[in-house]
C-alpha cells in the first residue's frame, strides 16, 4: 500500500500560529533532508492522525505534494498530545531513491503455537523485541520482517543472525557486530518431547 500526503507551504511559524493552525483542523509539521533547506508544511490533521495508526506507514516510503510538487519522504518524529486524540507536530525526512536509509521495522512473530516448545513443552514465548532497525535502498524497505517460531524449542533463543531478511536488507545491528536476542522460548523438555 502507498501513502500520499497532500501539504501546503507554511508561511506563518511560531506557538501561536500553529496553535491558530490546529484549532482549524490542521497539523503543522516540517520536512527536511536530502540536500535541500528544511520547509515549513501544513497537512490536513485527521487522515495523517488515523494513518498513524497503520503500523506500515512508520516503515513506508511515503509521497508528500506540497503545493503540487511531489517528493519522496519517511517519517522520522511526531509528537502527541498528552490526553488529546491530537497529533502536535510531525517532521519528515527526504530520500534519494539511491541512497540507503536506515528505518525501523516492526517484527512479526509467526507460528509460536505450531512449536514444539510450545505444544510440547509448556513452554512461552517471550518477545525481547518488537522492532529491528534496517538499512536498505527505499524501494527495497520491507514493510515487516517475519520470525517463524514454528521449529522453536524449549530454552531456545532467537537471535537477530536467525532473522530470514527479503534481498539488499542488511540489520544494522548486525553490521556493528551486535547479535541480539528476538525472542526467548521457556519451559522444560516433557518426557513425551524428549521421547519424540
Amino acid at each position: 500500500m502507498s501513502y500520499e500526503l497532500i501539504a501546503a507551504k507554511r508561511v506563518e511559524q511560531g506557538t501561536g500560529a500553529s496553535r491558530r493552525l490546529r484549532r482549524a483542523g490542521k497539523l503543522p509539521a516540517v520536512v527536511y533532508g536530502a540536500g535541500k533547506d528544511a520547509e515549513a508544511i501544513v497537512l490536513e490533521h485527521n487522515p495523517l492522525y488515523y494513518a498513524l495508526k497503520d503500523e506500515a506507514f512508520h516503515a513506508s516510503v511515503l509521497d508528500l505534494v506540497v503545493d503540487g510538487d511531489k517528493q519522496q519522504v519517511l517519517v522520522r518524529d511526531y509528537q502527541m498530545h498528552p490526553f488529546k486524540q491530537l497529533v502536535l507536530h510531525i517532521d519528515f525526512q527526504r530520500i534519494d531513491a539511491n541512497e540507503k536509509i536506515n528505518v525501523n521495522v516492526p517484527l512479526h512473530f509467526l507460528n509460536a503455537d505450531l512449536s514444539p516448545a510450545v505444544k510440547l513443552q509448556s513452554g512461552k514465548v517471550s518477545h525481547v523485541v518488537t522492532s529491528v532497525e534496517v538499512s536498505a535502498l527505499p524501494g527495497q524497505l520491507p514493510k515487516f520482517i517475519e520470525v517463524d517460531l514454528s521449529e522453536a524449542q524449549a530454552g531456545q533463543s532467537v537471535h537477530l543472525s536467525d532473522l530470514k531478511l527479503p534481498e539488499g536488507v542488511e540489520l544494522v545491528a548486525l553490521a556493528r557486530g551486535e547479535n541480539a536476542t528476538v525472542a526467548n522460548i521457556s519451559g522444560k523438555a516433557s518426557a513425551e518431547g524428549a521421547a519424540e
